[in-house]
């Protein structure tokens, strides 16, 4: 089995291979367009969080999620 990294990877690969690199961003950019009111959304969650809580569930996180797509563009 895969790691999330190498699939992701692949997938990017596959789309450069298939779009070149213009029409993959584009593609990308397609994607990451999301839904629903981020700035309402977000004073729900944070609403009760101190800024040391959110620097803690910072430091908490894995490091190879950090830099995820860095390895994919080169």
């Amino acid at each position: 089995m895969k790691t999330q990294s190498e699939v992701i990877k692949k997938g990017y690969q596959a789309l450069i291979d298939s779009l070149g690199v213009v029409d993959t961003l584009c593609f990308i950019q397609y994607l990451k367009s999301g839904e629903g009111d981020y700035t309402k959304e977000r004073h729900q969650w944070l609403e009760n969080q101190s800024v040391d809580d959110i620097f803690k569930e910072i430091r908490q996180l894995p490091q190879d999620d950090l830099n995820e797509y860095n390895e994919i563009i080169k």
